[in-house]
Order: structure tokens, then C-alpha cells, then sequence
């Protein structure tokens, strides 16, 4: 199946603003991250974690969302397909892994929001929530990872996808 130029630009359009969008706010969260991993101001650790909480939430998860499906729709739409090429399936895995991670370490993220927006946490309470930045550090070098995959779109055909190869062989006229 493949998508009409028109239609395939503009989901190669969407996929590109929401991937890009997450690799973005994945840096802006890392940046917040940080503070909460070195700041000894209290203000400062209430800010990062209330700025993490939101930025989570209300921008990279559903970032996350948006680039797991724009990307299944591109791989369905275009020559490349779902499971032809290795590059995409390890892409996709590796999306679907960042995102599921991504949404489960998000109730650990409004924990540590919540807990800041409370006046009644102390800045030593505030101290001991930690910080995700394993998980943000990580997470921004998985996102690179795929997006140096997408772009340089290295060779190989799932097995799936050499019998696609040669099925489509078969049906050219010489």
C-alpha cells in the first residue's frame, strides 16, 4: 500500500514535527532534570520537578504517542513498509520501548510534581525524591539513536521482507 506524494508528505510532515517535538522537549526535561540532581536552592528543586511534571506529561507523552503512530502510518504508506526493513523494525521497537518507559516513569514524575507543589514538603524532602535523570539521559540517547537510524536507513530486509522481494519479482513482467 502506498500513500498518494500529497498525502505522504504531509504525514512524513507530522512524523517529522512530533519526533522532532520529543527530541526537544526530552532536552528541555533533561535540562530541569539537572537542577533537581545538583541544586541545593529549594526554590529551584520546587520549580524543577513542578516544570518536570508538566513537561512530561502535557508535552512528551503525548509527543511520544504522536511519533509511535505517525510512524507506523509512514511505514504502512510507504515503500519501506512495517517489517520489510530491519532499520525500521529496530526503530520501532525502540520507540514503542521509549514511550512505554517513558509513560510508566511518568507516575514517579507527578509523584516528585506533586510533592514540590506541596508548600508543606521541606527542602531536605525535597532533596530525597532524587531525579530521572538515568532515565532522561537514557531516553535522550535512545530518541538520538533512532533518529541517526531514520536518517541513515542502513541496508537489510527482515526475512519477511525478502519474501515480499521476491513475491514482487515474480509479478513483473520481463
Amino acid at each position: 500500500m502506498s500513500m498518494r506524494p500529497g498525502l505522504r508528505k504531509l504525514a512524513l510532515a507530522a512524523h517529522l514535527t512530533v519526533s522532532v517535538g520529543w527530541v526537544g522537549a526530552a532536552a528541555a526535561y533533561v535540562a530541569l532534570d539537572v537542577v533537581a540532581a545538583t541544586s541545593r536552592d529549594e526554590q529551584a528543586l520546587r520549580a524543577a520537578f513542578i516544570g518536570m511534571g508538566l513537561v512530561a506529561g502535557s508535552v512528551i507523552v503525548p509527543l511520544a504517542v504522536a511519533t509511535l503512530l505517525t510512524g507506523i502510518v509512514m511505514s504502512l504508506g510507504t515503500r519501506w513498509g512495517l517489517f520489510r526493513h530491519w532499520w525500521v523494525v529496530i526503530s520501532l521497537v525502540l520507540t514503542a520501548f521509549a514511550a512505554t518507559v517513558l509513560v510508566v516513569e511518568t507516575g514517579t514524575i507527578n509523584a516528585m510534581a506533586a510533592a514540590a507543589a506541596d508548600p508543606s514538603t521541606t527542602g531536605g524532602e525535597l532533596r530525597e525524591l532524587g531525579n530521572t535523570l538515568v532515565h532522561s539521559i537514557g531516553g535522550s540517547a535512545v530518541l538520538t539513536a533512532i533518529l541517526v537510524l531514520n536518517v541513515v536507513k542502513p541496508r537489510g530486509l527482515t526475512p519477511y521482507g525478502w519474501r515480499m522481494q521476491r513475491r514482487e519479482r515474480r509479478r513483473e513482467p520481463d
